[in-house]
């Protein structure tokens, strides 16, 4: 007997069914493509039960000829393609005749459709895929599935089902992911007889992408919209203040599609680099059209994967679009006021609120309850007038009188409390309280502490001068500040040899930062105000108010500064070469990438495959580092096409310099100073964040201001 069978038609469906149909989210989502290639407007999903035991999905596309029912479920019968070279210029998202011979072989279906033209609907019905009813019907026009007790006939795959709050949960997500990527579809979603979802269909992305994901995350979004070699990038992106704990809200969409591609996910974080905190991740709306031809999308049975023919230049294109996004329309963020609060005069002013407590005496017997009414305006006396408070722990007797504060320019005595039945005697009349002013003037600075604030930037001044201090009550313009920085003598020229950073040192940060700034025409610049808390720089520019953290902004600056200096590493050599083993895929990236090697500091030979002979590493590593691993990332940043290969150690220990270097809060601060940093920063779009990620300015603008004193309505 032959041991090799060709199987039944039954057994081959429940295979194949296999691979396309594993939940309730993966019938939904065939129907839902089917719907969108048919030119649906409004497409409802129904659901319950997680969709174990019914789903409804209806569209007003152009229907199904009666005559075409049957033949539509059969496997591989589809008006998507008609031979080969279709393959490669597909734009529907269904193509391969395999979606309604699936859903049939594990379910009983039921199905309503109309064409426009045409004088009556049919009803068609199969389950097990045979067919049970076929019969004209009235309906509307478009199509209409039920599909109901998915798995019946396959036991083995309903136990494997979830409970129903989690199957339904994957439909929803499986409707939002096709509600983001066709904003000019109309999407409801019915869950349980409650409507989940319903969107406007009126082809914004900014609407379907609040009402998937809410106000607040459509509200923190900046728009995309950039075109690299013939791919076009445009949608949205997220602010890197507004980063998320987790990758769920990183959404592309090629030519239409959903699909996950590690290649955009990569050049999406990339953009993001040193601009976000740590353990946060970007999110994004992102629709990237490229030529059908370019990009394979049967790699998978589900179709969410695809293969680019360029994976360099699809990084390079989702790259670019995004970073210029975040330069050119990522604006300081705006510190947001409550708008319809009412302040109350004690929120206001601080005025004591009226107590109305009872006051218990201790240590005197009650022999006499006062019940005299006492006038209120002697209460209203009474809240204005100096308080004594004594530590709790010192209780006032008779022969003990109050200690006297040390503050107060004139005694005040207390009658000590009556032992007797002798009336309590009336309070000590006393001067209206007057705030006392004092007018300081000259006040003598040692030597020591008038160098040791003169240079804020870590490195000594050597031979330059003290810059002339402003004279107080004067108002001084950027002009004068700009005059007296360019008449600085610079510092004189750092040995070759000396691997300090001279240019974060005082005078010479300074004076470099206004030889460095570029203004920008008809753009208001920044004058210094003052400073609260020895931290924040407080300024204005045209009708906005803002504030600087002098630390974050001149960590950020050093930060590039370093990065923009060492353009090519150093290397150590090692006393022995070390052999690391790749996969070979990695072996290929670093063989490939030899070049790029030397300018990072490596010294890297490709040995026999997969072996690479490391004889040198960048100096600035140290030699605690172990070479395998520095290798292994290294040639993981190179297989992900990024655009910078450089391992994040090296930011890492970029941070630290940067932060070791800059500025500390709470370090004194000369107003020419605090103006410099302010104008290295405010139109350098590199240095919104400081390298972790906090903010570097934040603006209030006038109108906001005037709302709270109640100037505008």
């Amino acid at each position: 007997m032959s041991e090799i069978r060709v199987l039944s038609r039954e057994v081959s469906e429940l295979i194949a069914a296999g691979e396309v149909i594993d939940r309730p989210a993966s019938v939904v989502k065939e129907l839902l493509e089917n719907a969108i290639d048919a030119g649906a407007t409004n497409i409802t999903v129904e659901i319950k039960n997680g969709g174990r035991t019914y789903m409804r999905v209806t569209d007003n596309g152009k229907g199904i000829a009666p005559d075409d029912l049957p033949t539509a479920f059969l496997r591989h019968a589809t008006s998507k393609i008609s031979q080969k070279d279709d393959l490669d210029s597909i734009m529907t998202l269904g193509f391969r005749g395999e979606a309604l011979a699936s859903i049939c072989a594990v379910a009983k279906v039921d199905v309503l459709t109309k064409r426009k033209d045409d004088s009556y609907g049919t009803h068609y019905a199969i389950e097990g895929a045979e067919e049970k009813t076929s019969e004209q019907c009235g309906c509307p026009d478009g199509t209409t599935f039920v599909v109901r007790d998915i798995f019946y006939n396959v036991p083995a795959r309903l136990k494997f089902l979830k409970k129903d709050s989690s199957e339904a949960n994957h439909v929803a997500d499986l409707v939002t992911k096709l509600t983001l990527s066709h904003p000019d579809i109309s999407f409801k979603l019915i869950r349980d007889n409650k409507t989940e979802l319903l969107t406007a269909g009126d082809g914004k992305i900014y609407s379907a992408v609040y009402s998937v994901y809410g106000r607040e995350f459509a509200n923190s979004l900046i728009e995309v919209d950039y075109t690299w070699q013939g791919i076009h990038v445009h949608g949205h992106a997220v602010k890197p203040l507004e980063a998320k704990l987790n990758r769920k809200f990183q959404n592309f969409f090629v030519n239409g599609r959903f699909v996950k591609s590690k290649a955009c996910a990569a050049a999406l974080e990339e953009a993001y680099r040193n601009n976000i905190m740590v353990g946060k991740f970007p999110a994004c709306v992102l629709y990237i059209d490229v030529p059908p031809n370019t990009v394979d999308v049967n790699v998978h049975p589900t179709k969410i994967e695809v293969r680019f023919s360029d994976e360099k230049l699809m990084h390079e294109a989702v790259y670019f679009a995004v970073k210029n996004a975040l330069m050119e329309r990522d604006a300081p963020r705006e510190m947001v006021l409550d708008k319809k609060k009412n302040f109350s005069a004690h929120e206001l002013y601080d005025f004591p609120p009226e107590d109305n407590s009872v006051q218990l005496e201790f240590g005197v017997e009650e022999k006499e309850t006062l019940t005299e009414e006492v006038p209120a305006d002697s209460i209203r006396e009474e809240m204005v007038k100096p308080v004594v408070t004594e530590p709790a722990k010192e209780m006032m007797t008779p022969e003990q009188p109050a200690p006297q504060p040390k503050h107060e320019p004139e005694k005040i005595q207390y009658q000590p409390m009556a032992e007797d039945d002798r009336p309590l005697p009336p309070p000590p009349e006393e001067k209206p309280f007057e705030p006392k002013v004092t007018k300081v003037e000259n006040i003598p600075i040692d030597e020591e502490s008038r160098k040791a604030g003169e240079d804020l930037f870590l490195s000594e001044l050597g031979s330059a001068e003290p810059a002339p201090a402003p004279k107080p009550k004067e108002k001084i313009t950027v002009e004068e500040i700009n005059k007296v920085l360019q008449e600085m003598p610079l510092p004189d020229a750092p040995d070759e040899n000396d691997s300090s950073f001279h240019y974060i040192s005082g005078r010479s940060f300074v004076r470099s930062v206004v030889q460095e700034v570029k203004r920008t025409p008809n753009k208001p610049k920044p004058i210094v105000v003052g400073e609260l808390f020895k931290t924040y720089v407080v300024a204005q520019a045209g009708d906005e108010m803002l504030l600087m953290d002098k630390h974050a902004a001149h960590e950020r600056y050093i930060f590039e500064k370093i990065k923009g200096d060492i353009n090519e590493l150093e290397t150590q050599m090692l006393l022995e070469p070390v052999m690391v083993m790749l996969s070979y895929e990695e072996y290929d990236a670093l063989a490939a990438n030899v070049d790029k090697l030397g300018r990072l500091g490596f010294e890297i030979e490709p040995d026999v495959a997969p072996t690479v002979a490391v004889k040198g590493v960048p100096i600035i590593l140290g030699a605690d580092k172990n070479p395998t691993e520095v290798v292994t990332a290294l040639a993981k940043n190179f297989i992900q096409c990024k655009h910078d290969p450089q391992l994040d150690i090296f930011d890492d220990l970029y941070h630290s310099l940067a932060c070791k270097a800059a500025i500390k809060a709470n370090d004194d601060s000369t107003l020419i100073e605090l103006q410099a940093l302010l104008n290295a920063v405010y139109e350098n779009n590199e240095t919104r964040y400081c390298p972790h990620g906090r903010p570097v300015l934040i603006k209030l603008t006038k109108k906001d201001i005037e709302r709270q004193f109640r100037r505008l309505v």
